[in-house]
């Protein structure tokens, strides 16, 4: 062994701490392989397509592909590209995410459309794809169906958050469809790629994929809520970002279909762009709002979810570590 010192995720003291280590051990491969894959000729997109991977990133997909493998055999050499993989199409996204949503910072960092302009950002998302799509050439074809059909979601996702619900569509579910296809369809491969090339049975590998289909449901609405409770930016994200730039989550989704006349004010800041200071009065007036409970009750329900599908799974240190998951993801929310 290594050594190496499990981080995140891995670092809770409900996870085994021998199968902490050696996953972080496959994740520093990982990691590795991420920066030499984006290597190339041209100085510029080296530097462009490594901004992100160098900027850091929890490596939650990656993650569950190792940690999926454990249900079979964690030792197959596939399994660090797999893990590459999920974690390239991940970066790849966020490129084209930022240019879309014109956003200034990721993980901390000037964005890439900031720093070089979107005709840069665009390119350097294509080219980690592509990247993505030569490692997984090696993997054979089934792999590259499955990214294939995951990939198609995710343009899916995209493309409906962009249009937004259809009129007379409840907006409620359009959002949910958006999170499951644009967010828990990439930790569900995620799953399915490492159960599958650590060759766990198809049943296995079948319940992994729908428990993090529903876990990522769960990150997401976490990462939602934690948008409204967090007051700091140490999470990771910037409180109100979203209130700010009028995009509609969970709990605003909560309040706006509430009737109480008190609440009327709130409801006039949801769903529109905001300055800072009715940024910070819709924060004040939401973070205490009974529209937070609610939305943490549905983020449990999903954590439950994904739950009682892991409970059919064969017990050990992998099936603790999915379940300690489940709880992970609803405590970060605060």
């Amino acid at each position: 062994m290594s050594g190496a010192v499990p981080s995140g995720f891995l670092a809770l003291p409900s996870v085994d701490a021998a199968l902490a280590r050696e996953v972080q051990e496959d994740l520093e491969k990982v990691e590795a392989l991420l920066h030499e894959s984006v290597e190339a000729s041209d100085p510029l997109l080296t530097e462009a397509a490594g901004h992100l991977l160098a900027a850091g990133g929890k490596r939650f997909r990656a993650t569950l592909v190792l940690l999926a493998a454990r249900f079979g055999d964690p030792a197959v050499p596939e399994l660090i590209q797999a893990a590459a993989v999920v974690e390239l199409t991940h970066v790849a996204t966020l490129y084209h995410d930022d240019v879309m949503d014109e956003a200034e910072m990721r993980r901390g960092e000037p964005s890439a459309n900031q720093r070089w302009g979107n005709t840069v950002a665009i390119l350097t998302g294509d080219y980690v794809f592509a990247r993505a799509s030569e490692i997984l050439a090696d993997l054979g074809t089934d792999a590259v169906r499955m990214q294939a059909r995951t990939f198609g979601r995710l343009v899916q996702g995209q493309i409906l958050e962009t249009a937004g619900p259809a009129e007379g569509a409840d907006p409620l579910g359009h959002y949910m469809q958006v999170i499951a296809d644009k967010t828990a369809s990439l930790i569900a491969s995620s799953a399915e790629f490492g159960a599958t090339f650590g060759g766990a049975e198809p049943e296995i590998t079948a319940t992994l994929t729908r428990a993090c289909d529903a876990l990522g449901t769960a990150f997401q609405l976490s990462d939602d809520i934690l948008d409204v409770a967090s007051e700091s930016a140490d999470s990771g994200k910037v409180p109100g970002t979203d209130l700010r730039e009028g995009v509609l989550t969970l709990p605003m989704f909560h309040a706006l279909r509430g009737t109480d006349p008190a609440d009327e004010r709130l409801r006039s800041l949801l769903g529109r762009p905001l300055s800072e200071a009715e940024t910070e009065e819709a924060l004040a007036l939401l973070r205490p709002h009974p529209a937070m409970a609610e939305a943490r009750a549905d983020l449990q329900g999903w954590a439950d979810k994904a739950r009682a599908e892991l409970a059919s799974l064969p017990e050990g240190p992998a099936r603790d570590a999915f379940e300690s998951l489940c709880d992970y993801v609803v405590e970060r929310s605060g």
